[in-house]
This record gives structure tokens, sequence and C-alpha cells, in this order.
């Protein structure tokens, strides 16, 4: 994800350092867009105006930007550390604090609409932070974004994030409940999919998803590991703020079968394998 948003950044004039783990990503991005790759998460930071962050999961995020070497360390003064990571609210509000501490603005700032949308530079970012620093960050983050909104403090953005994965699952099962029930009845799907399309039925993942699974194809998108990555902080939430998430608790654990078959790196319309076999 974070590459193609550095792309966008870099084609709308920024100067752009980035840093990397796997070294070769960052002298790829180099080679294909220009500016700088650095060494270390804190040489990438120095002296920069926005910092924006995209990887993996809370240790990641802690990992990345605190330490001597991290991206805080090397932050002046004004500066603004934007995390896109899907991470949960607890971490969110650590970095906030740790930032707030060396007078640098923190927001945290997930993003939906997959490798296609940060490509096309069309994702959705969903903040939780200050609003004058969402203010001074709002025109770099639509460089790669087609929604920007505020929601709240920080961790709002990863709040809003959890409400979205939650959404997606549930949408996700009932596609591959309906399109095997078509498939079983003897029905054209794809001519179903096209009427119910038209109809209150119609969804993001009725149209971007609905044919691939049909033919049984899961190489496109979000992958079933980073899924349960973020079911699992949204579990989580739950028993903090006593919300009731039975049918993502139920989700969750059809996700961890196809794991089981080996299906990890199958995108998350892969569910409808399930009904399949």
């Amino acid at each position: 994800m974070g590459y193609p948003m550095a792309g966008h950044l870099s084609r709308a004039g920024y100067n752009v350092t980035v840093y990397n783990r796997t070294p070769e990503k960052a002298a790829q991005w180099v080679e294909k867009h220009g500016g700088a790759k650095a060494d270390t998460p804190a040489s990438a930071t120095a002296g920069a105006d926005f910092v924006m962050m995209c990887v993996g999961n809370d240790n990641d995020v802690r990992a990345v930007a605190l330490g001597p070497d991290g991206a805080l360390a090397a932050m002046r003064a004004g500066s603004t550390l934007v995390d896109h990571t899907t991470a949960s609210a607890t971490v969110a509000r650590e970095l906030y604090a740790a930032a707030k501490a060396r007078k640098v603005g923190f927001l945290d700032a997930p993003v939906s609409g997959g490798q296609a949308g940060a490509e096309g530079g069309k994702l959705t970012v969903m903040v939780g932070g200050d609003a004058d620093v969402f203010a001074k960050a709002q025109p770099v983050l639509a460089t790669y974004a087609r929604a920007v909104t505020l929601l709240g403090a920080a961790g709002a953005g990863q709040l809003t994030k959890m409400v979205n994965q939650v959404c997606i699952a549930g949408l996700l099962q009932a596609l591959a409940e309906g399109i095997n029930f078509a498939a079983r009845a003897g029905l054209d799907v794809e001519r179903v999919l096209d009427v119910i399309g038209k109809g209150a039925a119609q969804s993001w993942q009725m149209d971007n998803r609905g044919r691939t699974m049909a033919d049984d194809k899961f190489d496109f998108g979000f992958a079933v590991d980073w899924m349960r990555k973020d079911l699992s902080i949204c579990l989580a939430e739950s028993r903090v703020n006593g919300a009731a998430l039975p049918v993502t608790a139920l989700i969750d654990q059809f996700y961890s079968r196809i794991q089981a078959r080996g299906g990890n790196r199958w995108d998350t319309s892969s569910l409808i394998r399930l009904l399949r076999d």
C-alpha cells in the first residue's frame, strides 16, 4: 500500500524520502519514482514536514516509530507523523502521546480501498487526532485519497477502520452464500449479479469481487492473513467496549479454516471456497 501512496506524493511534486525494512523495495521505489532512500526510519524523517507510515501491526508500528532509530527520534517540532497502518486504538493513543511529548503532531489514519485504491489514488482515509494537525495534513493526504475525514480524537481513525472491517466481513460472507446458492440453483450467476447489483443488494464487494468469486479466482486485493489480523483487533476492542460481534467472530473462524487450507494469501473473497468444497 505504501509503495503506490508514496508514488502519488512524488508525482504531486513533494520531495520524498522512503524507508522500508526490506531495503530492496526502497531501492526499487527510488528507481521508479526518484527521490531518496534511507537506511533507518530516523534518517528518513530528519527534516521532514510530514512522515507517512504504513506497516503491518501494533508491534511493527512501535518498532518503526519509537526507539533511538525510530521515525519520531529525528522529527522536528511542528512536523506531523501520519500512521496509515491498520492497528489498535491503543497503539494510536500511545503514539499520539509520544509525538506530543516531542511537539510533533500525530494522526492515526488507516485506509480503505485496497491495492487498486492505493494505485489509483482513490483511498478512503479515516482519521483520528487534533483538528489543527488534521487541517495541515489534509491537502497532503488528498494526494492519494478521494475521501479524508476526521472522526475524532486519537484512536478514532482506528476505531472507524474496525467498523469498516466488521461490515466487510459480513458482506463477503453474505455474498459468498448468495453466489453459491445461485450456482446450486442452476442460475446464470453473472446475470444474477448484474440484476441484483442494480438494486438494494449492490455493494463495492459485489461490483469488484462477485464475478471473480464465481470464477474461483482469489488473487485480488486484501489477503486472508491481514483480514484475520484486523478482525482480531476488532474482537479485542469489542471485549473492552462491550459491543456484541457474533457474526464477526464466526467469520473470523471461517477465515481460520481458509488458512488451514493454505489460503493465507488468497484474498478475503475466498470465503466461498468453504461453501463449495
